[in-house]
C-alpha cells in the first residue's frame, strides 16, 4: 500500500506543522524528483541543523555517562555492579558508533571533554553520596581509557 502524497499545491509549511512524518516523505519525494521550487527550504534547513545538534547532544550525554560510571567505579569500589559495567560498555559503543558514522564528531568530543567531566563529577557525587571534592579536578582517565572496550579503573 502506498501513501498518497499531498499535491504540491498544499502548503508544505502547513504540512510541516500538521504532519511531520508526511512532510518528511513529501520533501524527500520532491528532492528525488528535483522539484526544488516546491521545497520548504526554511524548515528543511532547520531540520538539518537540528539533526546535527542532536548528534552532538547524544555524544555529550554518552560521554557524560561513561565518565560518571568510571568515577563511581573507581571511587566507590564497594558498590561496583554489573549494571555500571553494562552502562559503561553500552555508552562506549554509542560513542564509537557516532564516530564511525560521523568522524567529524571527534574534534567535538575533545571540545566538550572538560565540560562533560565537570558534569560527570556532579552526577557521580549525587549518585554516590560522596562529596564532589572526592573526585579530582582534572579527569583521571585518558581519552584512550575512556573509549577502551575493556578498561575499568581499579
Amino acid at each position: 500500500m502506498t501513501t498518497q502524497l499531498p499535491s504540491t499545491e498544499n502548503n508544505l509549511k502547513t504540512l510541516y506543522e500538521q504532519d511531520y512524518c508526511l512532510w518528511l516523505t513529501t520533501t524527500a519525494k520532491l528532492l528525488r524528483e528535483r522539484q526544488l521550487n516546491e521545497i520548504d527550504f526554511e524548515d528543511l534547513i532547520e531540520e538539518l541543523e537540528g539533526m546535527s545538534r542532536r548528534e552532538k547532544e547524544a555524544l555529550f550525554s554518552n560521554l557524560q555517562v561513561v565518565l560518571m560510571h568510571l568515577l563511581k567505579y573507581r571511587y566507590q569500589p564497594s558498590k561496583r555492579s554489573n549494571s555500571w559495567r553494562s552502562s559503561i560498555r553500552e555508552h562506549r559503543k554509542r560513542i564509537k558508533r557516532a564516530f564511525r558514522n560521523s568522524p567529524s564528531l571527534k574534534p567535538y568530543f575533545t571540545k566538550i571533554f572538560l565540560e562533560c567531566y565537570q558534569d560527570a563529577k556532579e552526577l557521580a557525587a549525587d549518585e554516590t553520596g560522596l562529596s564532589i571534592n572526592n573526585f579530582p579536578e582534572q579527569c583521571p582517565f585518558t581519552t584512550e581509557e575512556i573509549l577502551e572496550t575493556e578498561y575499568l579503573p581499579e
